[in-house]
């Protein structure tokens, strides 16, 4: 039974990338630095990567933050059904001014970590393409 190289050396945890940048010296085009073209494609896909993991965080601090609106929410009807004077419109209106007051406060939290989750995504994705025009003009200049 042969051993698959492949999926052992990611097992491990070695660099997937080196046999691709194996792969492309094999593949010799005179003035092209087929090197430099893996590494580009590896920093393009670690660049992906940091945007996955901006955007997981930003879905988790979201859920996080949901689950905590929950939670005051439930403590809040709990607070407001044990209190006396529920009767009484003007704790009624006060009651409703401040759950009006507080949905606000929380709907502008949820879009603020949606808003960091989407910025700080964008913001790997746009410094990798920086770096890869700023290589693809370095590896036009005749040497």
């Amino acid at each position: 039974m042969s051993k698959n190289t492949a999926n052992d050396s990611t097992a491990t945890g070695a660099n997937p990338f080196g046999d691709f940048g194996k792969m492309f010296e094999q593949f010799k085009v005179p003035g092209v630095d087929m090197s430099a073209i893996a590494d580009a494609r590896r920093k393009d896909i670690e660049a992906l990567v940091d945007a996955n993991k901006a955007v997981y965080e930003g879905m988790q601090a979201l859920a996080n933050k949901q689950a905590e609106i929950l939670k005051q929410a439930m403590e809040g009807i709990q607070g407001a059904a044990g209190s006396t004077g529920v009767g009484d419109p003007a704790k009624q209106a006060e009651l409703a001014r401040k759950a009006f007051e507080k949905t606000l406060s929380d709907m502008k939290d949820l879009a603020e970590i949606a808003r960091k989750s989407q910025a700080d995504a964008l913001a790997s994705i746009t410094q990798r393409a920086t770096q890869n025009m700023q290589e693809v003009q370095k590896m036009m200049r005749p040497k």
